[in-house]
């Protein structure tokens, strides 16, 4: 049916309707772009002629191919123009009654055949259509900015929408060149409606104190996003987040997406991001340079621990020159480790670590890890054993994720000296550094400085279930698991919105697998138990592969 479509229509013709012009443009169709009044019109042939010559200097469009693009664009302020056209895809401004209203017109100029669809984010596609007289002919067809560039793009059906009408708009995204995926009508979709439980969350963390934003931001992007959430926010548009966090709170009712306070607040100061010149950050003046980190030589460091997580923080920990000592359960899991450690030797790792079973061993050393397993009474027997031999003014830490570290200081004469040392990925550079209500300020500095000496990244929080990244990750992969067992989108769509939408490296359906589901399970229960949000409860088929031993895919 997409072959089919000779003349398509697009109203509005901002950044984003004129994107959506010129992709349909470039795939050879007539185009009809429409605004409201000669000067809106002006500034869409501006967006139209800036973009296409951009393409231009970079060497991905000829000048005759931009003009014989700019060519197959009409422009014009009256709605008439789109009679004879066999699509119209709508994109004002995201305010449900001028939709609406625009909707009312096209009902009215359009043939009856014409197929009309929505290029909203977040809005109900059901409401919009029933504007109309034909809400079986109403679908909508969520592109992403840049529209050139970007190749998702979501299509939505209402339980009004004719099959025949969806598969107009189907055919015409593969014709495009884009990725499609079909989903239902919900708030904001598939990758907004994850995205923005995410972002919300984000900004809430800050608000409350949890960790400075550029913390928040620097642990998210090392998970290999794009950019940190906040950074991404003013990017978006602080007023854009708050519409599409309304729009879904006001559907799920999830307390997650209720707008965090600091995010109302910016919006009503008028702080709205890049495009104003602060919002989370201020834009409208050269950011100072930021302070170096201070590291003196490595610490010396000890290990208890023998699994895949104690071996890597040896082996970590040896890269970067540090004296090392290991403490294992029993003689032959210190093997165990060593033959690790050899085997990593032999891939060019030049120190060797001492290794035993007797935590004397952990006596002189500066910075002492444990690394067992995630056990409460186990972790705090451990922690009170370790107070009895490690030296005045050593560092006790846990790479703990689901215990409260508060939990192994009181286990110990030397709460002041207990920090949480969380590593998201344990072959990564990021450390979580957690401080409980009772640390030193001076350990979280000499904490903050061992592991910069260590060759990684710190960021500094509060001692919360999941830290900063899993707080704001398994959550998110949470929601992608609701929406897959509801039937709403399925694993590839769930993962290609956002990949190709939202620039993800993984998508969160195969992320789970990747982290494993029973670590998602964990920190999820931590959430659910110190927060009692019901959106942190495992979702049912988490928990049930979970429990089975089986993966996604």
């Amino acid at each position: 049916m997409g072959a089919s479509l000779n003349k398509v229509g697009v109203v509005g013709l901002g950044t984003m309707g004129a994107g959506i012009a010129e992709v349909l443009a470039r795939s050879g169709l007539a185009v009809v772009g429409i605004e409201v009044g000669d000067e809106a019109l002006k500034r869409g042939r501006g967006h139209l002629e800036n973009s296409t010559g951009r393409a231009v200097k970079r060497g991905r469009l000829s000048a005759e191919e931009q003009r014989a693009i700019l060519d197959r664009i009409e422009l014009s302020t009256s709605f008439g123009a789109l009679s004879d056209c066999d699509l119209v895809v709508e994109a004002v401004p995201e305010q449900l009654g001028l939709k609406r209203r625009v909707f009312e017109q096209l009902d009215e100029v359009c043939r009856a055949d014409t197929v009309l669809a929505t290029n909203t984010s977040s809005l109900s596609v059901t409401e919009i259509a029933v504007s109309t007289n034909r809400p079986e002919q109403v679908v909508g067809v969520h592109f992403f900015n840049p529209a050139p560039v970007m190749r998702l793009v979501e299509i939505i059906h209402s339980v009004l929408t004719r099959p025949e009408a969806l598969a107009v708009v189907q055919d015409l995204v593969e014709r495009l060149g884009k990725i499609g995926v079909t989903v239902g009508d919900r708030a904001g979709f598939i990758a907004n409606r994850l995205l923005f439980g995410y972002l919300n969350q984000a900004a809430a963390m800050y608000d409350s104190g949890h960790a400075t934003r550029e913390d928040i931001d620097a642990a998210m992007k090392a998970t290999g996003l794009p950019m940190g959430p906040l950074t991404l926010m003013d990017l978006i548009g602080l007023d854009v987040s708050l519409e599409v966090c309304e729009a879904i709170y006001r559907e799920t009712r999830d307390r997650r997406h209720a707008p965090a306070p600091i995010l109302r607040q910016l919006v009503t100061a008028g702080l709205l991001g890049r495009k104003t010149g602060r919002g989370f950050y201020s834009y409208d003046e050269p950011a100072a340079p930021a302070e170096a980190a201070t590291a003196g030589p490595p610490p010396r460091v000890g290990v208890v621990g023998s699994g895949p997580l104690a071996v890597a923080l040896i082996r970590g920990c040896l890269r970067a020159g540090a004296d090392v000592r290991f403490v294992a359960g029993d003689k032959e899991k210190a093997q165990a480790v060593g033959a690790a450690l050899e085997q990593s030797a032999e891939g060019g790792l030049e120190r060797s670590a001492e290794g035993g079973t007797e935590l004397a061993l952990l006596a002189e050393c500066d910075l002492i890890i444990e690394a067992v397993a995630e056990d409460t009474s186990v972790k705090r027997s451990l922690f009170a054993a370790v107070d009895d031999v490690a030296k005045p003014g050593a560092i006790l830490a846990t790479t703990a994720t689901t215990v409260p570290v508060i939990e192994l200081a009181a286990a110990t004469d030397r709460p002041q000296d207990v920090v949480g040392l969380h590593l998201p990925d344990p072959e990564g550079e990021l450390t979580e550094i957690a401080a409980t209500v009772v640390t030193a300020p001076e350990v979280v500095r000499r904490a903050t400085e061992y592991v910069t000496a260590l060759g990684k990244h710190p960021v500094r929080c509060r001692d919360r279930a999941g830290f900063i990244v899993d707080a704001l990750r398994v959550p998110y992969l949470n929601d992608a698991v609701r929406m897959l067992e509801s039937g709403y989108a399925d694993a590839d769509a769930i993962d290609a919105a956002m990949r190709y939408g939202c620039g993800y490296p993984i998508g969160p359906i195969a992320d789970l697998d990747r982290i494993g589901l029973g670590h998602a399970v964990e920190v999820l229960r931590a959430l659910y138990t110190e927060h009692r949000e019901p959106a942190y409860a495992p979702a049912a088929l988490l928990e049930e592969l979970f429990t089975a031993g089986r993966t996604f895919r």
